[in-house]
């Protein structure tokens, strides 16, 4: 059998993908290095990841957000904001940082500077209009929700079959994957296999970056005179910060180290009891005692990022295309975004409808939201330094974050609210997010998106010829506005007064021939 599409990576980007090009009808195989197991650093809090907006649109879309929301370990959403949606202006106050982050009084960070929920406007348009919410949850409890779907809708999963070549001769429509000892053909192959990704160390992509300056460390311990540790918040000292405690804590405390230099370390070594001890010496000045280790991880600021997500007929996408701080919490959405955006493009490209060009535009498309999401975490990662220059940069940052303007940005950042692709066309919202619209029949537009089709807004409706990859619908408060909502979500073109024509020459641009 030829696949249409190979997976390499059954993390939470390729299991996305695989469920993306099933509904567009293209035939999957998803082949994971690891086998199937449950993995403690995925676990709980260890394993917690934030979802932002696009990604919970997405999952809204498809169906599985209750699911999603049903696992989390919290949910913005469970607590509305302010009922005014009025910030509180900065004022001399005596609560510290550590204060709000235990006091569940602040909606986010920047580089461990808490933003407060009183100093939100909530009012704002773009807050105002989420009615889903965000949330955290553990990516163990992630995996499996995605698995369940990805095999519901008909991908091959195969655990324990790590890809360890491939062929494709140039001009050859087909790429022969040598995997777990056998080979098997496909017309492409997608890279989901993470920041050490084989594919794309195989196919000789350029993955250019910077330097790394600090190495962070995460553990679950048992400690003996833990007291001579602060707890509940970043501690700041002069070779570096750390965190014990937190949210959803059990028996053993979560400790958390960064420190600046030292990142030449082999990251492939296992860590140790005596690691995280050494570390939790050097940046509090006690000399606490590490009995035992039950779970930790170290990571770095390694940031990298491939000029292209495309050669000939492979492809890579999540931290297999871009890696970066983890500062920020935005590599798992990152990731996500790109499976959604490649998932329904690849599909009508694999099955002849649409030409190669659709999938050039998922690299034109992405690569500039990845850019963003770099400097986003690599200034936090720089104000992290404890040199006298930029703790004075941090102060200004601080009283910044303390006003509703400054506050309102970085939640928006954060959120992925704004988020958007450079199309063209008069309409605001074109390239942006299409808003779950109430229709003229009294569903909404989420109803119609399960099944993974474009959506056509408005008095115009695609002809007979595109049924069964187009549906075509009437908005409510906006009936004589026409649209073409792409299969993720976003809005691939508008017009207050639209034609048959303009909407023709839409749909062949964006899905292809009928």
């Amino acid at each position: 059998m030829v696949f249409d599409v190979v997976v390499a990576g059954a993390g939470p980007v390729g299991l996305v993908l695989a469920a993306e090009l099933r509904l567009g009808g293209a035939s999957v195989l998803v082949l994971e290095r690891d086998p199937e197991r449950a993995d403690p650093l995925k676990q709980g809090s260890m394993g917690a990841r934030g979802l932002n907006l696009p990604t919970v649109h997405a999952f809204h879309r498809r169906g599985v957000l209750p699911a999603v929301r049903s696992a989390a370990l919290m949910w913005a959403g469970d607590e509305p904001p302010p009922a005014s949606g009025a910030p509180a202006e900065p004022e001399e106050s005596e609560e510290s940082e550590e204060d709000i982050f235990l006091g569940a009084g602040f909606v986010g960070h920047f580089s461990g500077i808490p933003v407060r929920i009183d100093r939100v406007d909530w009012a704002d348009p773009d807050l105002a209009s989420n009615a889903l919410g965000a949330g955290v949850i553990a990516q163990q409890d992630l995996l499996d929700i995605l698995l369940a779907r990805a095999r519901e809708l008909g991908a091959d999963v195969r655990f324990d079959t790590p890809v360890t070549g491939f062929t494709c001769p140039e001009g050859d429509e087909e790429v022969r994957v040598e995997a777990g000892g056998s080979s098997v053909s496909a017309r492409w192959l997608v890279g989901c296999d993470g920041g050490r990704s084989a594919v794309r160390k195989l196919a000789g992509f350029d993955f250019p970056g910077t330097a790394t300056e600090f190495v962070g460390r995460v553990a679950i311990v048992d400690m003996e005179d833990a007291s001579r540790l602060s707890t509940g918040d970043w501690v700041e000292g002069e070779r570096g910060n750390y965190v014990v405690g937190g949210w959803q804590e059990g028996p053993s405390p979560r400790v958390h180290t960064v420190e600046y230099g030292g990142a030449d370390l082999d990251r492939s070594a296992p860590v140790t009891a005596e690691e995280i001890q050494a570390s939790l010496r050097r940046v509090s000045g006690t000399e606490v005692t590490v009995k035992k280790l039950h779970v930790g991880t170290r990571y770095t600021d390694n940031t990298r990022h491939a000029v292209t997500y495309r050669k000939g007929r492979v492809l890579i996408a999540g931290d297999a295309a871009h890696v970066h701080s983890p500062a920020g919490a935005q590599g798992l959405n990152l990731g996500l975004g790109d499976a959604m955006n490649l998932g329904w493009k690849l599909a009508a490209v694999a099955r002849g409808f649409a030409p190669e060009s659709l999938v050039d535009t998922y690299t034109a498309e992405r690569h500039p939201v990845g850019a963003a999401v770099q400097r986003w975490c690599g200034a936090q990662s720089a104000l992290g330094r404890r040199d006298e220059r930029t703790v004075a940069l941090r102060s200004v940052l601080e009283d910044l974050l303390d006003t509703p303007a400054g506050a309102t940005y970085v939640v928006k950042r954060i959120s992925g609210v704004n988020q958007r692709y450079d199309l063209p066309g008069d309409l605001p919202f074109v390239g942006a997010l299409a808003p779950d619209l109430e229709l003229a029949d009294g569903s909404r537009l989420s109803d119609h998106a399960r099944s993974g089709e474009a959506v056509v807004l408005g008095p115009v409706p695609a002809g007979e010829e595109w049924e069964g990859r187009v549906v075509s619908l009437v908005s409510r408060d906006y009936p004589e506005v026409g649209a073409l909502v792409r299969p993720d979500g976003y809005v691939a073109w508008a017009s207050a007064s639209p034609s048959a024509a303009e909407l023709t020459a839409a749909l062949t641009k964006w899905l292809g021939t009928p």
